[in-house]
């Protein structure tokens, strides 16, 4: 093919998208999905004529529902008819906490959303969630040893509730066969561009600069580990053992000593409560305060190098570099 917008076309097929939305569901994550597709419809004649329509469609457990934004929405398709759609959206439910999403998928509403989702036929529909939403996808059963993600910060209940599911939070979107999963609230429009890209990614890339949307494809800048729920006493003291030695090198097994516990307990404990084995943990506590040593002092690499614990500045760039290039 010759140069211009259409000289790297890969994929041109048309799709259908069921966005389920219930009261109290995310406003702005409904709302970056349905502006997201409908741009691409409205512009995928100047990227290459030959991209099919783009067809989105709300659908509901009834015939208006309201956001958390307050914004109201007029349901065009009840949820019996999901199956219809080559793609069904599942959007955030609206909740912040782990019991508020606990009781949230207890409702009337959501309970239709699951059981909907459980109906569905993997060989036709693909289905797509972000946030909360990959909370419903996951209640049916249905991501047992699949990859998936969700909001970074509700990682350790989503370990608790559905302990066979493969869970990265470190990515944004996750595409595991016909599931395809996105992290926290406003990865709502990582994931839309995603549907549009499997459409044509040139189109998603025009999307893309119309809309100013810069491409975040790691959720790990944004992690704030010390925010993540969990209990678990161990994995409570190994956190606060390790945040005050940073500077020390790290051995698991000594450090699994001083906690009273075995290499393989501590090991296991900390991999079930926040996806990462310990080594892995240190190393990102240690990122995370060169970082913002980096931006709040003078001192040099070196120092900083020294401070969370690395011999030699080299290594800690190195690190820094890699997980640039992650996220």
């Amino acid at each position: 093919m010759g140069s211009g917008v259409y000289g790297s076309i890969a994929i041109v097929r048309a799709m259908r998208i069921g966005l389920i939305a219930i009261d109290g569901c995310f406003g702005s994550a409904v709302a970056s999905v349905i502006d997201i597709v409908r741009v691409a419809d409205g512009a995928r004649g100047d990227v290459d004529p030959r991209i099919d329509p783009i067809e989105l469609a709300i659908l509901g457990p009834k015939r208006r529902v309201t956001t958390t934004a307050s914004m109201t929405l007029s349901v065009d398709h009840p949820l019996s008819e999901s199956g219809e759609f080559d793609v069904v959206v599942v959007p955030a439910l609206g909740t912040l906490t782990a019991a508020a999403t606990h009781d949230a998928l207890q409702s009337r509403d959501a309970r239709s959303v699951i059981a909907s989702l459980g109906r569905l036929d993997d060989a036709t529909t693909r289905i797509a969630a972000a946030c909360t939403g990959v909370f419903a996808v996951a209640e049916t059963g249905r991501m047992h040893h699949r990859r998936a993600t969700t909001s970074w910060f509700l990682g350790p209940e989503f370990l608790k509730r559905y302990p066979t599911v493969a869970l990265d939070l470190d990515t944004m979107v996750v595409v595991d066969g016909n599931l395809v999963t996105a992290g926290a609230a406003f990865a709502h429009i990582d994931l839309a561009l995603s549907l549009v890209r499997s459409i044509s990614p040139d189109l998603a890339q025009h999307v893309a600069k119309l809309l100013i949307i810069d491409e975040r494809p790691s959720q790990a800048a944004f992690v704030a580990y010390e925010h993540l729920r969990h209990e678990d006493p161990i994995v409570v003291e190994f956190e606060r053992f390790v945040r005050v030695r940073l500077d020390e090198p790290f051995n698991v097994a000594v450090v699994a000593q001083s906690l009273g516990t075995s290499r393989r307990t501590l090991e296991r404990r900390v991999r079930a409560a926040l996806n990462l084995t310990p080594l892995g943990f240190v190393q990102r506590l240690r990122i995370e305060r060169a970082r913002h040593l980096s931006a709040t002092t003078d001192l040099t690499s070196a120092e900083i190098a020294r401070r969370v614990g690395y011999a030699n500045a080299e290594t800690l760039r190195s690190l820094l570099r890699r997980e640039r290039r992650r996220s």
